[in-house]
């Protein structure tokens, strides 16, 4: 495979110790050329420490990485990236930083004032003349992405983009990654998992170190989920029905949840592999009780299931131990 057709993003058996702690064990990733990749896991689980040994900001201790076919170091050029904290020049307004970060790429005025112009155009900045100090959160991360995007990128690394921004800072953040589709190669790290459900084509669910699933977004999700889940609402009390439900063959696990002033009545959500028996059986169980139905769904499995069921699985013997937050710099 030539370095023109190597994948955007390709690492095989990355370790990266921190003492005696492994904070990377035996990581295999490839992320192919235009697609959005969320990159998951909960905190400590070695998202910034992978985003910095692609960065070439850290030395592994074992593995490949290659990105674009070649050295990390050597493609510098081709990357931006996004820290989850970005920092700024508190005095500068959003052109004039955009015009120090591309002044570091040796870049054409010309080149560099239309680039500009179009990134301030994206991230929503322009005629924006506030200086920087002045930002709220979710401009401070619109700026970071353009920012990053200055020196026309193949290779977008963010590093927690959404992170502590209200819902319209999420939505606006999330818009301008969706945006990047096809043109440039996105890898986000996150712990917000209907980001990823969002924007996200390919998934990877790192715990501990290593990765426990990767994939097609779609595919990672049926492959991993589990049961399908049936919710029924009753418009009193489902006790009964969590009872009669306790003794049927096809159901694996059942779960109640009170009434509350959002969902008016008792929940009671069933998981099981028979949905067709399930649409036939429960409105017969929910009559023969006298209750009234207000509610009957099949929940189709989430990136959440996935996520909950993985890291909160039993660890395998010898699965890297998970290192304290400050290991990663960053709790992340």
């Amino acid at each position: 495979m030539t370095a023109s057709e190597a994948p955007a993003v390709e690492i095989r058996g990355l370790a990266k110790h921190y003492g005696p702690v492994r904070a990377l064990d035996g990581v295999d990733l490839t992320v192919e050329h235009g697609s959005v990749f969320g990159f998951v896991g909960p905190n400590g689980a070695g998202k910034t420490t992978t985003l910095r040994v692609l960065l070439g900001l850290a030395r592994a201790d074992a593995g490949s990485v290659r990105v674009f076919g070649g050295e990390p170091g050597a493609m510098r050029r081709r990357i931006g990236f996004l820290p989850d904290v970005p920092g700024y020049y508190s005095w500068m307004r959003a052109d004039e930083f955009l015009r120090f970060a591309g002044s570091l790429f040796s870049l054409d005025s010309d080149t560099l004032e239309a680039r500009v112009r179009a990134l301030l155009d994206m991230s929503g900045l322009g005629g924006v003349n506030t200086r920087i100090g002045g930002y709220s959160r979710g401009m401070r991360q619109r700026l970071g992405i353009a920012q990053a995007l200055i020196n026309a990128p193949d290779l977008l690394l963010l590093d927690e983009p959404t992170s502590a921004l209200d819902p319209i800072g999420r939505k606006d953040v999330l818009d301008m990654i969706a945006e990047l589709r096809g043109r440039t190669t996105v890898l986000f790290s996150t712990h917000i998992l209907g980001d990823v459900e969002r924007v996200c084509d390919h998934v990877a669910v790192l715990d501990h170190g290593r990765i426990r699933a990767v994939g097609p977004l779609d595919e990672v999700v049926s492959r991993h989920a589990g049961a399908q889940r049936v919710v029924v609402q009753l418009d009193g009390d489902a006790g009964d029905l969590a009872e009669r439900l306790a003794g049927e063959t096809w159901v694996e696990t059942i779960t109640r949840a009170l009434p509350t002033a959002s969902n008016g009545g008792d929940l009671v959500e069933i998981a099981t592999d028979d949905i067709p028996r399930a649409r036939r059986r429960l409105p017969v169980l929910v009559a023969e009780l006298g209750a009234g139905l207000v509610r009957f769904e099949v929940r189709q499995p989430s990136l959440e299931d996935v996520f909950v069921s993985l890291v909160t699985a039993e660890p395998d013997p010898g699965r890297a131990e998970r290192r304290p937050a400050e290991s990663e710099g960053n709790g992340r």
